[in-house]
């Protein structure tokens, strides 16, 4: 079982709504979770500033975490501005280092968004660095398993390989967790995204033979396999 799960987002609320079922399910078997939000997400609210919806964003991040059992971090980083450089690279390894992750979940490479595409190459660079000797108070660390969550703007090429059962207890849990974000519940844009994700595990589970699953893509190839479950 995997004891230690980082999952890395582009803005806060991604890997909430992607892997937070993931997360739940793996925090109630015993596992610790992170999320890490690499930008705020601020500039999504079409009434708030983005300084205002940057502050609830940031308490709607640290509710969500902690009703599923999961630790959050926001790196100061701006919505739509996420640089693509080895310095949030490095930022991004020394968390790694200090979690010691079995599994890192993160974006698809392929996104309308390109905080979402950043992300990615991000986590993947991050990855690399965090097992690299260097001069750090923390120590090197390898990452297992890598893992790419399934978002509806991050559809192009993506291909499930990996499907994890998500029982009712996680289910509930993160729905209970996720209706207290603004954006979660259509209030910004109108997108019924818990929607949508619960018919999308609902698919998945029909595919893999469960009540719900998500899916996720192992970039190593296109056997199945399964992160955690019976």
């Amino acid at each position: 079982m995997n004891r230690s799960v980082l999952a890395i987002g582009g803005h806060i609320g991604d890997m909430d709504l992607t892997a937070g079922p993931t997360l739940a399910k793996l925090v109630g078997e015993g596992a610790s979770a992170t999320i890490v939000a690499l930008t705020y997400g601020e500039r999504g609210h079409p009434r708030l500033s983005p300084a205002e919806y940057k502050t609830q964003k940031l308490a709607e991040g640290e509710a969500f975490a902690t009703a599923i059992g999961a630790d959050f971090i926001a790196l100061d980083h701006s919505d739509g501005f996420l640089p693509d450089t080895d310095e949030v690279a490095l930022e991004l390894a020394s968390i790694i280092r200090e979690k010691q992750p079995d599994t890192l979940i993160t974006h698809w490479k392929h996104s309308i968004h390109r905080d979402h595409e950043y992300a990615a190459k991000l986590a993947e660079r991050a990855r690399f660095l965090a097992g690299l000797p260097m001069d750090h108070e923390l120590p090197r660390h390898s990452v297992r398993t890598f893992l790419h969550a399934e978002n509806w703007e991050d559809m192009e090429g993506f291909q499930p390989t990996t499907y994890v059962p998500i029982p009712d207890d996680a289910f509930y849990r993160w729905v209970g967790a996720i209706r207290h974000q603004a954006f979660a519940r259509g209030e910004t844009y109108g997108f019924r995204y818990i929607d949508y994700y619960t018919a999308l595990m609902t698919m998945r589970g029909c595919l893999a033979g469960y009540p719900r699953a998500c899916a996720f893509m192992d970039p190593r190839g296109p056997e199945v396999t399964k992160l955690a479950g019976p």
